[in-house]
């Protein structure tokens, strides 16, 4: 089969290796469709994924692709199904797993961390991990289930309640993604911080208030409605992670409000943080990793619509092109990017 190997970090090729084969209580999947995340391009670049990562490993964790092999034991899966895969792996018995935290898990595997993931032809997983698309879901829809279940697991954490004045600190796919679910969960007005005027349109077309460049904000409400750059906002979401738009989180914080910390930082980043102003304004400051019995929802919602994701993709890959974008990739203007393999592109059902 054809894969993408990660061999060390910067060194990502497309080479023939073996098949593989599914064992007890695995599967083996055609992949069809692999998004590209933001955590890949770290890796990429010697950064740790959700658990450390030893190349060679073939990246892809959000992925869908259709069963064409079942493994021993393996019961609630057949042979044709079309399924979306949740890529964590807990271990169920250390303390935090007992705890039902199972994201803390000590013993934490991931596909396309840990082991092969979906950038390949072929790809092996549990059975416990996938998930059946509903009729009339694509391939596409599978593939985001993944970072659509990670932004319901980070809204959980953040709790929000129809009025609350909400600032999303970033307009890529998270921060699109993450504008809806506020919407959906009735918080409002919405406002975001978004450098890129293509991305300050779509987030207004997709349920936010209000857009602004983050420089064009003043104490006098240039950009921002004066109201809550002086009351601050009730919640805050982060989706960048950068030490600027971190720091930006915290100080848009009004009193009584709930900050997550959403975008992946680099591990050395260093914000400022006042101890009065966090106990002054009651302050809760969240963080949100991975995305723990949340992968059915998101299958859930790909099924009823809700959520505008397709749009958000703004580039879809060959495995070649895949190859020659990865070393690049943030200075490509890409909102989301999308492995598809060519039989998924042919084929009608997704």
């Amino acid at each position: 089969m054809q894969a993408l190997v990660l061999e060390d970090v910067g060194v990502l090729r497309l080479k023939t290796v073996a098949d593989p084969a599914p064992g007890p209580g695995e599967v083996l999947l055609r992949v069809a469709a692999c998004g590209i995340c933001g955590t890949d391009v770290h890796i990429f670049q010697g950064s740790p994924g959700s658990a450390p990562v030893a190349p060679p490993v073939v990246l892809g964790h959000e992925l869908a692709g259709e069963v064409i092999e079942v493994g021993a034991g393996v019961q609630e899966l057949r042979v044709g199904d079309r399924v979306a895969v949740d890529p964590n792996i807990y271990c169920g018995r250390c303390r935090f797993c007992r705890d039902g935290r199972p994201q803390m898990c000590e013993h934490l595997q991931a596909v396309g961390v840990t082991r092969n993931g979906g950038m390949a032809e072929l790809c092996v997983v549990p059975a416990a991990s996938c998930h059946r698309l509903p009729e009339g879901a694509s391939w596409l829809d599978g593939a985001l289930a993944e970072p659509l279940a990670c932004c319901l697991h980070g809204i959980e954490r953040l709790a929000p309640r129809a009025g609350q004045r909400a600032l999303v600190i970033g307009a890529g796919f998270i921060g699109l993604v993450m504008v809806q679910l506020l919407r959906m969960y009735g918080a409002g007005p919405i406002v975001v911080s978004e450098p890129d005027p293509k991305k300050r349109e779509m987030a207004l077309s997709l349920g936010a208030d209000s857009a602004f460049h983050p420089y064009a904000v003043s104490r006098d409400g240039a950009g921002v409605p004066a109201a809550h750059m002086d009351e601050g906002f009730d919640l805050v979401v982060e989706c960048v992670g950068r030490q600027e738009t971190m720091q930006a989180a915290v100080d848009a914080a009004g009193r009584g409000a709930r900050v997550l910390m959403f975008g992946v930082a680099h591990p050395a980043a260093e914000i400022r943080l006042h101890p009065y102003e966090v106990f002054a304004k009651e302050l809760t400051i969240l963080g949100s990793f991975i995305n723990p019995h949340t992968h059915r929802a998101a299958v859930a919602l790909v099924a009823q619509q809700r959520l505008r994701l397709q749009a958000l993709v703004s580039h879809r890959f060959t495995p070649t092109q895949v190859a020659e974008a990865l070393p690049q990739y943030s200075q490509l203007g890409i909102r989301k990017g999308v492995l598809v393999w060519p039989w998924a592109a042919e084929d009608k059902r997704g």
